[in-house]
This record gives C-alpha cells, sequence and structure tokens, in this order.
C-alpha cells in the first residue's frame, strides 16, 4: 500500500445520469428471476462498461515500467480488470482484496458476469489463489454501496487506472423533493465517476475522455445495453434514452390512451417478442411495441397512469405495466388469443396470464426432473442398446414428457374419465414407456424381436406405430385411463380417428350429454400441422354438432425441420399453428429449453379447454437431435442448424443446472434421481435379454373361420307397422312442409301396398335396430336428407324451422339415432366415423358418400385403417360405407364408385363388399351387419335411379321373413328350360330384365350377385345346379375392358358343353362418359349381350365374378405395413386374384372392372373359384406361387418371418 503513494497520480471526475442503468437492470433482474435465476448488480454493468471503454482506448491500460533502470512503457496484451472485495471477517474486522478478471476484453457479457461472481465466490470462501491477485492491469471499486458519494481510491504499482463508483442518488437540491413530483420533472438520480490515473502514461484529456465513453456506454451508446441482452438471451430490445416529452394535461391525458393501446398491441403482438427458439437467440422486436412509438419515453416508466383494472389494478407505473406484459407475453411464452372473437375468452386468457408466475413447488419441480430424466435416459439407453435400429426418438424435444404429465395429470385431478391420445411416430415409444405405461421390458422385446405370441394381432406393424392402453397417476395420486391409438405413417391420418373414439366413449358415459370427460391429445409434428389437409378438416369438426368432443388439446413439436424440409419450403404462414386460428384457438408458442414454462402452459391449456370445450394449441418449439430416424444425416441438408445442435446442451442438463443455481435442489439430488432411473432400464434389459426367445406366429390365412356367417334379420309385421306409422304420426303443432308431406304418406302406406322402396327398407332396417337396443349413427354429406331426397330422417318445421326425427320416438327405451349433415369433407369425416365404431361395436356406424367416387377423398382411411387395421394391430372396427354408384348419365365423376379398389383391398375376410338390389336386401344386410358375430366393415354400393325404380320395389314379407341373399336366383324362369345363365350384379339386372321381357325370351336365367366379397361361391355353385340344361354361362362383367373370352372349365367329369362369353364397352380413361351419344353406345352393345343376344356385356354398374375376386396388390418386404412397402401397384395396373379350384371355376382374361384406368389389367387372366375357398394364389396367363394375399401390402415381420418372393 505505501508502494501507491510514490505513484504520481491525478484523479477525473464525472457525474452521470443513471436512470437508464435502474430501467435495463431492472428488466434485466425479472428476466433471470423467471429463467436461469441470478442477478445482475449495478457493478456488473459499470465493469463492463469500463472493459469495453477500455477496449476502446488501449491507451488507459498501459502503465509505467523500468526496463534495465530506465523508464518503459508497459504495454499488457490483456485487460485484467482487478476488482476491489470488501470482505468482513469473523471478527467483524473489514479486509479489502484486489482479485482480478483475466482477460477480461475477450468476455461477453454473461462470461464477464460468470467471471466476476466466481471471483467474488471464492474471495469469501477464502479460496483464492496467488495467480488471482497478480497481473491486474486496471481496477474497479464500489464504496458507493457504502452510501460514498465520491471518492479518490489510490493506484497500486502495475496498473494504469482505477475507477471509482460513488452512490447512486437525486442530486442534494432535489433530494427533499416528493418522488411524485420528482418523476412529473423527469428527475434522474446520478452517480459519480472518478478515474485516478497514473499521470506519467497518461493525460488528463485521455482520462476525460475515458470517463466521458464510460458514461456514453451507460447511456447506451455503441449498442451497450443491446449486446448485453443478446448475452444473456433477453428476447426484447433495451430501454433507450431519449429526453423527456413536454406534456400539458391535455398531453396527460393522450398519453394514458397511449398506455392502454401499448398495452393492447403487448397482447395481439408480443409473442412475436417472445423467446421461444431453444436453438437461435435473436432480438425481436416489434414497431407496436416500442414505447416511444406510442410517444412514450423512459420518464414516463416512473410515472402512474389509469389501467382501468390491468393486471387487477387501477394504477400502476409504465415501469410496471411494461413488466407485466413482458412475463405476460415476451419470455419464452408466446400467445396468439386476439384473433378470438369472444371478450370472455379473451378476458379469461387475459386474467391469467397478466399478473405474477410463482415458480413451481417443490414437489412438481422434482417431478418435472424426473420426468426429463426419464424421457432423456429411455432415449439414450435404447441408441446405446439398440445402435442403428429406427425409433424416431425424442431427442431435442423430451420436454413433451413433462407437457403430456401435465395434461394428464389436470385431467386425472379433474376426475375427467379417460385420456385419449393420437401421436405419430417421434417420441411416440418414449410417449408409450412414460406417459402411456407401456412396460419397459414390452417394448425391449420388440427391438429384440422376442415377441410374445399372446400379443400378436395378424401380422403386426412396426413397434413405433402400435397403440396401447394404461393407467396414469397424477402428481397427488389420482388415477385416469390413457389410451395411445394406433395409426399408420400417413401422417395426421389419426387425428379424426381418435376425436371419432373420444366422441364414442362420451356418448357411452354421457348418453349425448356435454360433459366432454373423455379428453382427446393429438400430438403433431410442425410440417405436417402446416402441410397436411386432413388437420384443417378435423379443426373445422370441433365445433359442429355431430363431432364436437369438448375440445381437443393439440401439441405441435416443432422440430423446425420436416425430414429435410426447412420451415420456409414447408409453410407460407409464420407459424406453423396457424391454420388453428381459423377455429379461434389459442396458440401458446412454447420454448422446448422452458420445461416450467412448458408445464405452466399445459395446464392452463387444459383449463382453457375445460372453461370453453374448445381446441387450443401448444407449439412446443424445440429441435430434432438426430436425423428423421436413426441412420439419417441431417447436416447434409441442415448443417447449420446442426452445428448449433451439437454444441447443444439437453434441456435435462440446463433445467438441473437452472434448479441447482437457483437454490432449488442439490447437485447430488438430480444426479441420484437420474442413476436410479437408469439403473431400472438396466434392470429390465437384462432380463429380457436373458429371457428366452418366443416362437415366431405366421399370419393366419383365415383369421376367422366361419365368416360371413349366416344371421336371422327378419322382424314382426308389428315393428313394421309401428315404425311406418312414426312417418305421419308427427307432433301435433309441427308443420311439414307441404310438398314433403304426401311422400310421408306415401311412405307409409308402402307397408300396405307391399311397395316398399329403398328408401323406406332403410327406414325399417334402421327403426328395428333403434327398437332392439341398437344405436345407429350416420353421417356424411347431406345425409339427413339423403343426396337424392330418399331418406329425409330429419324433418324441418316450414314455420319454426326446427327439427323433428321421427325415429327417435318408437319407444320410450329405444336406442338413440343420431344423423348428422357432416361438414363437406370425406378424409375427416370417415376417419372420425371409423374411431367411432372401434369404441361402439354394439353400433350400426355408418358413413355415406353425397357420390360413391368422393370416398376416394379418404383413401388414406380405406387404404391404413378399414382394409388393414385388423390385421396390422388387432384392431375390429364395424363401421359401414354407402357409396352411391350406378351409370346415370352425370358424367364420369358421379358414376362409379370404383369398385375395383374395394376389391383390390379384400383378402383374408376383412371386410364385406356388396351391392344389394331390392329394398329388403338392403334391410337384411343392414342388420346383418349389427347382428353377426364378427366386427368387420362394411362397404354397400348403394343406388340412385333404383331408389323410385318400382321393379325394385319389395313386398313387406320380406322384411318379416328370410335374411340377406348373397345371391338371388332367378325365379322367374322355368329352370329345365334355361339354357344360358347370365351373371350380374346392381341396377343392370333390371335393364336385362327388361330386355328380356321384352324379347320374350324364356331361356335365360338371370342370377344376380349381392355380396361381391367374401364371394359366395357355396350359394352360386347352387343356384348353377339348378339348371341342367344350360349351354351357356356368361358372366356379367366389369365392363369397360379389353375384349376377353370367358368360359366354364370342368373341374369334374359332369360339365356340361358349351360356350360362354362376355360382353363390354371399351376401355375407357374415365369410368363413364358424358354426351348422350356416348352414353347410348355402352348401353347398346349391353343389350346385344343381353338374353337372346351374342353373351353378356357390362354396362351401368354392372359387376360379375370376375370383377368379386378382388385385385391383387403386389409389394416388396419392408418394415411392417408402411406406405413405402406396397405401392399397391394394382391401382395403375394389376391382375385379377384367384382361388383354387372347386368345382366350377370361370376363366377371365383380359378382363377389366369399370372405372377403372385404362390398361390396368391388360393381357391378365385369373382363375376364380365358386368355391368357398380362402387360400389365394396369382394367376397371369397360367398359375403360379406367391406369399398369401394379406389385408395390410406387408406385415410387420422381419423378412426372414415369411415368404417375400415367388
Amino acid at each position: 500500500m505505501n508502494a501507491s503513494l510514490e505513484l504520481p497520480t491525478a484523479t477525473s471526475v464525472r457525474a452521470v445520469p443513471v436512470k437508464l442503468l435502474f430501467d435495463n437492470r431492472i428488466v434485466i433482474n425479472n428476466h433471470l428471476k423467471r429463467a436461469r435465476g441470478g442477478k445482475i448488480s449495478f457493478t456488473h454493468l459499470i465493469g463492463y462498461a469500463m472493459v469495453q471503454a477500455i477496449k476502446a482506448m488501449p491507451s488507459m491500460n498501459y502503465s509505467f515500467g523500468e526496463k534495465d533502470g530506465k523508464p518503459t512503457l508497459v504495454k499488457p496484451p490483456h485487460v485484467n480488470l482487478g476488482l476491489a472485495i470488501d470482505l468482513v471477517k469473523p471478527n467483524g474486522d473489514r479486509q479489502l482484496v484486489v482479485a482480478a478478471i483475466k482477460k477480461a476484453e475477450t468476455l461477453n457479457f454473461f462470461e464477464f458476469w460468470q467471471a466476476y461472481e466466481d471471483i467474488v465466490r471464492r474471495a469469501r470462501d477464502g479460496k483464492l489463489t496467488m495467480d488471482d491477485f497478480t497481473g491486474v492491469t486496471v481496477s474497479l471499486t464500489n464504496p458507493g454501496g457504502l452510501g460514498t458519494v465520491h471518492s479518490v481510491p489510490r493506484l497500486m504499482p502495475g496498473q494504469s487506472v482505477i475507477m471509482g463508483v460513488g452512490s447512486m442518488d437525486y442530486p442534494a437540491e432535489f433530494q427533499g423533493t416528493s418522488q411524485d413530483t420528482l418523476n412529473k420533472l423527469g428527475i434522474s438520480k446520478v452517480m459519480t465517476l472518478t478515474s485516478t490515473y497514473d499521470h506519467r502514461v497518461i493525460q488528463g484529456a485521455a482520462s476525460g475522455e475515458f470517463l466521458r465513453q464510460v458514461a456514453n456506454l451507460l447511456l447506451g451508446e455503441n449498442g451497450f445495453y443491446d449486446e448485453i441482452f443478446k448475452a444473456l438471451r433477453i428476447p426484447y430490445e433495451p430501454v433507450r434514452w431519449l429526453k423527456d416529452i413536454d406534456a400539458s394535461h391535455d398531453d396527460d391525458v393522450t398519453k394514458a390512451a397511449r398506455v392502454f393501446e401499448l398495452i393492447h398491441s403487448y397482447r395481439v403482438r408480443g409473442h412475436v417478442m417472445a423467446d421461444t427458439d431453444p436453438l437461435e437467440y435473436r432480438q425481436r422486436k416489434h414497431p407496436d411495441l416500442d414505447i416511444v412509438e406510442h410517444g412514450l419515453t423512459l420518464w414516463d416508466l416512473e410515472r402512474e397512469f389509469a389501467v382501468g383494472g390491468f393486471a387487477g389494478k387501477s394504477m400502476m407505473k409504465l415501469r410496471d405495466i411494461l413488466g407485466v406484459l413482458r412475463d405476460s407475453y415476451c419470455r419464452t411464452v408466446g400467445i396468439e388469443f386476439m384473433h378470438i372473437q369472444d371478450p370472455k375468452q379473451r378476458k379469461w386468457i387475459q386474467d391469467r396470464v397478466e399478473r405474477p408466475h410463482s415458480k413451481p413447488e417443490r414437489e412438481e419441480q422434482l417431478r418435472i426432473l424426473r420426468r426429463l430424466n426419464a424421457a432423456e435416459a429411455f432415449e439414450t439407453f435404447l441408441q446405446t442398446k439398440y445402435v442403428g435400429q429406427k425409433r424416431f426418438s425424442l431427442e431435442g424435444g423430451e420436454s413433451v414428457i413433462p407437457l403430456l404429465d401435465a395434461v394428464l395429470d389436470s385431467a386425472a385431478e379433474s376426475r375427467l374419465d379417460e385420456v385419449v391420445i393420437g401421436m405419430a411416430h417421434r417420441g411416440r415409444l418414449n410417449v408409450l414407456a412414460n406417459i402411456v405405461g407401456k412396460s419397459y421390458a414390452q417394448i425391449f422385446r420388440e427391438f429384440e424381436g422376442n415377441l410374445d405370441p399372446k400379443s400378436m394381432h395378424g401380422s403386426g406393424d412396426v413397434k413405433y406405430h402400435l397403440g396401447a392402453e394404461g393407467v396414469f397417476t397424477g402428481l397427488d395420486g389420482e388415477q385416469i385411463k390413457v389410451s395411445l391409438a394406433a395409426n399408420p405413417s400417413h401422417l395426421e391420418t389419426v387425428d379424426p380417428v381418435i376425436e371419432g373414439i373420444a366422441r364414442a366413449k362420451q356418448d357411452i358415459i354421457n348418453k349425448g350429454g356435454t360433459d366432454f370427460t373423455v379428453l382427446p391429445v393429438a400430438i403433431h409434428g410442425d410440417a405436417a400441422f402446416a402441410g397436411q389437409g386432413v388437420v384443417a378438416e378435423t379443426l373445422n369438426m370441433s365445433q359442429l354438432r355431430g363431432y364436437r368432443t369438448g375440445g381437443t388439446v393439440h401439441i405441435v413439436i416443432n422440430n423446425q425441420v420436416g425430414f429435410t424440409a426447412a420451415p420456409e419450403s414447408s409453410r407460407s404462414s409464420m407459424y406453423a399453428t396457424d391454420v388453428a386460428r381459423m377455429i379461434e384457438a389459442p396458440i401458446f408458442h412454447v420454448n422446448g429449453d422452458d420445461p416450467e414454462a412448458v408445464v405452466r402452459v399445459a395446464r392452463l391449456a387444459f383449463e382453457f379447454r375445460q372453461a370453453f370445450n374448445k381446441d387450443v394449441v401448444i407449439d412446443l418449439i424445440c429441435y430434432r437431435r438426430r436425423g428423421h430416424n436413426e441412420s439419417d444425416n441431417p447436416a447434409f441438408t441442415q448443417p447449420l442448424m446442426y452445428d448449433l445442435i451439437d454444441k447443444k446442451r439437453s434441456v435435462r442438463k440446463l433445467y438441473t443446472e437452472s434448479l441447482i443455481g437457483r437454490g432449488d435442489i442439490t447437485l447430488e439430488e438430480a444426479e441420484q434421481a437420474l442413476q436410479d432411473y437408469q439403473g431400472q432400464l438396466e434392470k429390465v434389459f437384462t432380463e429380457v435379454r436373458e429371457a428366452t426367445a418366443q416362437p415366431a406366429v405366421p399370419a393366419s390365412a383365415d383369421p376367422q373361420a366361419g365368416f360371413p356367417a349366416e344371421v336371422d334379420t327378419a322382424i314382426s309385421a308389428e315393428v313394421v307397422k309401428r315404425i311406418a306409422e312414426s312417418q305421419v304420426n308427427l307432433p301435433e303443432h309441427f308443420t311439414v312442409h307441404p310438398r314433403l308431406l304426401p311422400q310421408l304418406q306415401r311412405r307409409a302406406a308402402m307397408v300396405e301396398d307391399g311397395t316398399i322402396d329403398w328408401g323406406m327398407g332403410e327406414t325399417l332396417a334402421i327403426g328395428s335396430l333403434l327398437l332392439e337396443g341398437t344405436p345407429v349413427r350416420l353421417s356424411g354429406q347431406d345425409s339427413r336428407r339423403g343426396t337424392f331426397g330418399q331418406r329425409h330422417a330429419v324433418l324441418i318445421d316450414r314455420e319454426t324451422g326446427e327439427d323433428y326425427t321421427p325415429l327417435l320416438y318408437l319407444s320410450d327405451d329405444q336406442a338413440r339415432y343420431n344423423v348428422y349433415d357432416s361438414l363437406l369433407s370425406e378424409y375427416a369425416v370417415m376417419g372420425f366415423e371409423y374411431g367411432y365404431s372401434l369404441t361402439r361395436p354394439d353400433a350400426l356406424v355408418m358413413w355415406e358418400a353425397q357420390f360413391g367416387d368422393f370416398a376416394n377423398g379418404a383413401q388414406s382411411v380405406i387404404d391404413e385403417y378399414i382394409s388393414a387395421a385388423e390385421q396390422k394391430w388387432g384392431q375390429t372396427s364395424g363401421v359401414t360405407l354407402l357409396l352411391p354408384h350406378g351409370y346415370e348419365g352425370q358424367g364420369p365423376d358421379h358414376s362409379s364408385a370404383r369398385i375395383e379398389r374395394y376389391l383390390q383391398l379384400c383378402a383374408q375376410n376383412n371386410m364385406t363388399v356388396a351391392m344389394p338390389t331390392l329394398p329388403s336386401n338392403y334391410f337384411h344386410l343392414l342388420r346383418w351387419q349389427v347382428h353377426n358375430p364378427h366386427h368387420k366393415p362394411l362397404v354397400v354400393f348403394t343406388p340412385k335411379s333404383m331408389l323410385r325404380l318400382k321393379a325394385a320395389a319389395s313386398k313387406t314379407e320380406e322384411f318379416t321373413t328370410g335374411r340377406f341373399r348373397p345371391v338371388i336366383g332367378d325365379a322367374s324362369v322355368e329352370a329345365n328350360a334355361v339354357k344360358k345363365v347370365v351373371f350380374c350384379s346392381g341396377k343392370v339386372y333390371y335393364d336385362l330384365d327388361a330386355e328380356r321381357k321384352k324379347r320374350g325370351v324364356t331361356d335365360t336365367a338371370i342370377i344376380r350377385i349381392e355380396r361381391l366379397y367374401p364371394l359366395p361361391g357355396a350359394e352360386l355353385q347352387a343356384e348353377i345346379k339348378k339348371y341342367p340344361k344350360r349351354r351357356e354361362v356368361p358372366v356379367g362383367p366389369g365392363g369397360a375392358g379389353q375384349p376377353g373370352r370367358l368360359a366354364v372349365h370342368r373341374a369334374q367329369p359332369d360339365r356340361p358343353p358349351g360356350p360362354g362369353g362376355r360382353r363390354g364397352r371399351a376401355a375407357r380413361r374415365a369410368p363413364a362418359p358424358h354426351l348422350p351419344p356416348a352414353l347410348l353406345l355402352p348401353r347398346r352393345g349391353f343389350r346385344e349381350a343381353a338374353p337372346g343376344g351374342a353373351g353378356a356385356a357390362g354396362a351401368r354398374g354392372v359387376r360379375g365374378v370376375a370383377a368379386a375376386a378382388g385385385v391383387l396388390v403386389r409389394g416388396s418386404r419392408m418394415a411392417g405395413p408402411h406406405p413405402r412397402a406396397g405401392v399397391r401397384p394394382g391401382r395403375f395396373r394389376g391382375g385379377w386374384c384367384g382361388r383354387p379350384l372347386s368345382r366350377w371355376v370361370v376363366r377371365a382374361g383380359a378382363s377389366r372392372v369399370p372405372g377403372a384406368r385404362t390398361g390396368r389389367f391388360r393381357g391378365l387372366s385369373a382363375h376364380l373359384s365358386l368355391g368357398a375357398c380362402t387360400s389365394l394364389t396369382v394367376a397371369s396367363k397360367s398359375w403360379r406361387s406367391g406369399g398369401a394375399r394379406r389385408r395390410s401390402p406387408s406385415s410387420g415381420w422381419p423378412s426372414s418371418c415369411g415368404p417375400s418372393s415367388t
């Protein structure tokens, strides 16, 4: 210390206003309090400003020295900032030590802060070393902390300058002024800075300039606070230094209005400044959120303004207003909600976010940490133990596990009945293990290929498609059922399915009420949520009476990349979630690296759903640590992104550090929790590895023997009468439209007349099921009336507009009949009805297309669920598709329901495909679908013009006797006189019959095939045997196709002699023509082949035995029934499926189904059995062997488990 007396020093003094320093420090510490913890002092900021000023003026770091006894100028390579630290000894004495922050000019503010705190901590703990005291070039002392206004500290040898900081207070002349007056006058506190320097190397002008530099930095020049905010990842701009604006009384009133504008702007635009990206920090700004743009400055921060109840107060300082707004809308959560039109919903959100957010209780913090431990350890474990196996890991998005945990915990606490989750493959295994409760052993066995035969269904599927059910236990011990629906790789197809599942469960529990005690949770990817149209269709359902489920919690796992596509290639909108604005759903964007914010948002989202029964969206912005799958290298397409990801610590590590930094837990507690979980995984893994391998189970060729079963479906005459009377026994004051009333009266009279048409036949089927206690649900476009005006299930009062459903009033104890007009969607609505049918096997669930070909808009649902789900996932559905079909001259798009596509999907008795020609057979078919013991989909090709065709009417006794007839023989001809037998399906029967009567032909029998799959071989054989003198057996073919020959070949010695033949219209690129001349040509060719002609040919809606056999889809074997495993080439070209010969066999050469594309089946032949066979082979000119036809394109088994080539 004495050595300092020998130094020739001088001192410069400067007073600096500190209002901006105060204001920005408050902003910084408010942010830190909500984020990583810690606190920034004034000395941190002043010290950093001092270093930056010296960095700009290197001469202030020079010192005096001697070399060989001669004076020399020492130029240190770095700025080593000495901190004067006042320590209090145990005996109360004070000690001053000066330890150095080395190379201070190389540090950003965050690093400087950490180094500063490290020096102070070690000084107080007595852990400083000699190295900490050496090499100091400049020093900082702050006696102002003790109230000293001005100091001239002593300079030590080897140093160039020491800066002293005085206390911060109002100028002496204002210290008696009230705070309100000071605020109104714009008086700032000031502090005195002194620069004591070695006069031998530094001149007074340089010292003065140095203090000016420090003062200017503290007033925000040269982006000083911007750099600090960036280093601390504070997502908005710092407060700026501006002069106060003169204000009169009127100006004060205007300012108050501008404060309200500012509040509104934060509510609308605050999300654009939120720090929601865990990968890349950037300071966000928007003019609407700048106080200067609203005519306000930093001098207004201490002034109070009327806020009208904002944050629960009537008056607030602008500083506090901004603090609440930033905490609410600009931290790690950004909220979009001002697009909501309902002011109650907006206020509900405002009341819950515009208030102080307390940190979670310790127990919840530990639960969050445990969930993060589980999520990360599970992925790390699989990556280590099963290297290279695809699992579509959750790494980078682990916060979804505590998010789901919070949603389910809230649901359990609210005593809901169940949570139904739908999600794609990303993170699915983690959710199965850590949320649904699927055992680790079962998951590991799937990786090992050591499968339990008892748990297998059909051929199975890859592990990241499988569903599961479990019980979730909440924080306080409450439990709730949870299920994760199985799904294919087709992204977002599961969305409407889980909505249907949830609605069905709610209907069972609430019996049509609005308690909504089953919660759907849909987990999406960012690219899929923005890109897949079914998302918008499903969102559009959310508030419709027929489909609402009381609100869905949507969680978007926003990896900020779709496979390899960047967001700018994936969407035109700012956010991936913008599509949800269409239904006025609130959207919460949350940083995945802030798990406490994630959990808080999860609970808020659930509460909103409960309060308003609306959908809510959580955009969890995270990243994908690996590629699209574990064998993919993402750096090829996103090199910069993955440079950041490679350097990034996991959310678990960041949260652990945050908890320890805030003093919430100890490091030992955090590590112990992780070790416990890892030990649990290791134990289960060892047990699985040591277990005996289970034998492989081949796919069953006949999964349900005895299908289709024969069932009695007749009803009593009393039931028929009661249903008929319901059509005219309307409420007393109900006014039916005058043009509709006669139709209802005719419908009731049909029962007496014995002329029951199609609409009445359906009404009898539905009404009788309702009386038996079977619920019926029907939805589709215009289904309440019926596309062709045939149904009128719901009547509308002509005067009041109220509706009335006659079939709801048959008896007091009947089941419910729900018939809905759907939104103009096929994909989502069919998916919904499929999901509904999964949960309601006791109900008749029907989806009706407006025209049959419109079903191709839902092809993914048909391919992935209806036709294949039973084999892939053991998931059974009895959904019924009603597809209007028939060539009625309405052009290509309203003619063909494309029967061939459904037959192509038929295999292993996976569904029933039928085309009834009588109202009574349609009646029995619908009742059979409910009463038969096998729960399988039913596809019905329903008529159009035949709806009112008198020849197609049924007698009343056909409903009170009999059952569904898969084949309808010809009772109008004498069997012994028949020489020609014609097979056909659909409306063409009536054209053939009319032509036969016109020509007076009596030797031709016309047999209708009503069930196209499974092919009724036994029934067909029985019909053929009725005609011993037959010479020709033409097969009513599929219409437009290449000319071919049909011959009845003999498999037994009693083969009848005689040729066979086929006629069909020429192949067309479109299913049907439109112009009248073209319309007539097929009919002309058809009539030539009619009874008395050269053979039988197809025209409008004709389908034959060949068509009934279906189309084989061939695809190479891959990992499961994945869309890439089978491209379904039969859709573009294909062959007929054959069955081994039984007795009578039809050989079809180059046959083609109407509605198929040109050349689809050219040059192919098939062998079609008329017997009840199950195994399938392919014939292309000759017999060949091959893998059995499956309901899904390929199995979930490895290639070694079954045949993969022919």
